[in-house]
């Protein structure tokens, strides 16, 4: 079963349990740096599933924690933005499937019309 950090954050004005923003499938090309428990720096590329203003689905080969920091940049706009792991869902043949949230999202991170 998949776990969860939180439901939704607290917005005014909205109800427990939907979403921010609008969610769009889109494959974007990411990286995601982290720093490992022994203070070394990993990375990986890979492309998100969904993506929204507040952040992005993608599938990671590499076991990350919920909370975790890490450093998401969108490798077509080069933009970057500090991120959190929120969810952990599926174990799929090519990794875990994750939810990134972006902690200060430009709302133009994607460079897409969301």
């Amino acid at each position: 079963m998949p776990t969860k950090v939180r439901e939704t954050m607290n917005v005014p004005g909205q109800s427990a349990g939907r979403r921010r923003g609008r969610r769009m499938n889109s494959r974007v090309p990411v990286r995601l740096e982290w720093d490992e428990a022994s203070g070394k720096r990993s990375s990986a590329e890979v492309h998100t599933r969904i993506v929204n203003p507040y952040g992005c689905m993608v599938v990671l080969p590499h076991a990350l924690a919920l909370e975790q920091r890490v450093a998401l940049t969108n490798l077509s706009t080069k933009s970057s933005n500090a991120a959190i792991i929120v969810w952990k869902g599926q174990a799929r043949p090519d990794g875990w499937e994750y939810g990134v949230e972006l902690l200060a999202p430009e709302m133009d991170f994607w460079g897409l019309e969301l």
